[in-house]
């Protein structure tokens, strides 16, 4: 490809982008710092906002679990475990679907109809009174989550610097802990209504339905498809922000779905790692998700109490998550930055496993409980560093759904581990998690070790293509510099073709 645009761009816009492409942008660290703010504003709060109401909807299943939607539904041995996991599992079977919809359809239209679908199947839990009505309604609830985690990632690296992502990523992933915290105020107040309509565990689904839904209208008004495209920049602005990604080596928007980058994908060790890691992250997420309310619970406290203590924990995990991104930005190294979140972790699951459950040990249990915040900082850190190296439209899209996947066979499993019959200690649930995590710290180390080597691999190839052997990984610095300033081998020409991370000679990996 010539153009340093990719083509089948569907908006006018386009043609002012590459114009101001072909004339050499100029784009001073000033600039820099305006359109990020810019796309803050709009793109950045979008995603938090939606992000926050997708776990708030999923969240409070354990809440209203302890405010008597088990007993109002009859469910008996692990059907509830069952309720918790066909959500995941409509994400599976929905996720190769999801790739090709977020290459496909422009994201202006296919955010809001995956928000109005799943905040439909939470306004209707209310009327189910059954094992199979809670089945069907989390099934459709899944399907149409299933995109929202690759869509949202998908995003992020289109907008964004590889130095800007891990905050980013971290501020609507982060809504993880807010959504706990909301879910724990909002399962109290409503647990405290007595003599209505509805039982507090119908109140808690009918509520956060209706703030889901009356969110559509307001994302298709401000959400734009891309840097191209983009509303809220001027022309200018556009060309520029466009040119303060040239550094990120990931190549352009595209609606081309290339099948090539999709057998690339699958033939990528780093693909296989990642997804290693994804399964193993999220079979251990299950333990606070739809466990974390029963387990409390089980150290003793009312209902209540139970949905108050999940306040700390969602603090906690809040916390955890942005400080992971900004641990990962001024380290560097990803890698690194993972395997000290799953010190705690693994701390976390040896307390819950060898504390009695007695009163005298409920503090040291407490803080076993809330060490398991961690486990959201992984998954940021883990959708972060897939996205750093990971080159190429439909590539970043299937590489993502692929991370879905195992999360959501992770999710799937996870509730699986932990049966009603082991309450309230749920012992065994907790040593298999406690040996996933393990395995995970071996996953994080032979990742590293495979992109210091594919990194070798690139400067021989550079070498080969007449270009330096190091190159300097701008996208990675703190402030703008332009790449092409030095002109040494015409570093930075091919950066806007859809170009995958293994086609790319310049590309460089993160670990």
């Amino acid at each position: 490809m010539d153009s340093p645009l990719v083509q089948n761009q569907h908006d006018d816009t386009a043609d002012d982008v590459e114009n101001a492409s072909d004339d050499r942008v100029v784009l001073t660290e000033e600039d820099n710092k305006r359109i990020r703010h810019k796309t803050d504003r709009v793109i950045l709060a979008l995603l938090v906002w939606v992000y926050f109401l997708q776990i708030l909807d999923k969240t409070v299943l354990g809440f209203a679990a302890i405010f008597g939607l088990r007993e109002d539904n009859h469910l008996t041995g692990n059907q509830y475990s069952v309720v918790g996991v066909i959500a995941p599992v409509a994400q599976l079977a929905w996720q190769p679907f999801s790739s090709v919809l977020i290459v496909k359809v422009p994201h202006r239209i296919l955010m809001p109809t995956l928000v109005f679908g799943w905040g439909v199947a939470q306004i209707c839990m209310p009327a189910c009174h059954s094992f199979t009505g809670l089945l069907v309604d989390r099934f459709f609830l899944g399907l149409f989550e299933a995109g929202c985690l690759p869509l949202f990632s998908i995003i992020t690296g289109k907008w964004y610097r590889r130095s800007e992502q891990p905050v980013r990523v971290a501020a609507w992933y982060g809504t993880n802990g807010l959504a706990t915290i909301f879910a724990a105020l909002l399962s109290y107040g409503i647990g405290h209504i007595k003599g209505s309509v509805f039982a507090p565990w119908q109140w808690i689904f009918l509520m956060t339905g209706i703030m889901t839904i009356i969110t559509v209208p307001f994302i298709y008004w401000k959400l734009d498809d891309d840097v191209s495209s983009a509303r809220f920049l001027t022309p200018k602005e556009r060309a520029q922000a466009h040119e303060r990604l040239r550094a990120n080596q990931t190549g352009a928007s595209s609606r081309d779905l290339k099948w090539s980058q999709v057998w690339e994908a699958f033939a990528d060790i780093k693909t296989y790692l990642f997804i290693g890691m994804a399964l193993a992250n999220n079979l251990g997420a299950q333990v606070t998700t739809t466990f974390g309310p029963l387990i409390l619970s089980g150290l003793g406290f009312d209902q209540y109490r139970t949905t108050l203590l999940n306040i700390p924990f969602g603090v906690i995990q809040y916390a955890v998550i942005l400080a992971t991104a900004w641990a990962a930005v001024k380290m560097r190294w990803k890698s690194v930055t993972l395997l000290l979140m799953l010190i705690p972790i693994l701390a976390g699951l040896v307390l819950l496993y060898i504390l009695p459950r007695d009163k005298s040990h409920t503090p040291g249990l407490l803080v076993g409980y809330y060490f398991l915040a961690f486990i959201f900082g992984c998954n940021t850190m883990i959708v972060s560093w897939i996205l750093a190296n990971t080159g190429g439209q439909t590539k970043r899209s299937a590489m993502m759904s692929l991370y879905n996947a195992a999360a959501s066979i992770g999710n799937v499993v996870g509730p699986l581990l932990f049966s009603e019959v082991d309450a309230p200690a749920y012992l065994p649930g907790l040593r298999s998690t406690m040996a996933v995590f393990t395995a995970m710290v071996g996953i994080v180390i032979l990742q590293a070790a495979n992109l210091f080597l594919l990194n070798k691999k690139q400067m021989r190839t550079r070498v080969q293509n007449g270009k330096p052997a190091q190159i300097h990984d701008h996208s990675m610095e703190d402030e703008y510099v332009d790449i092409r300033a030095d002109n040494v081998g015409g570093i930075g020409g091919r950066a806007f073709e859809d170009l995958t991370d293994r086609e790319n000679d310049e590309f460089v990996f993160v670990y």
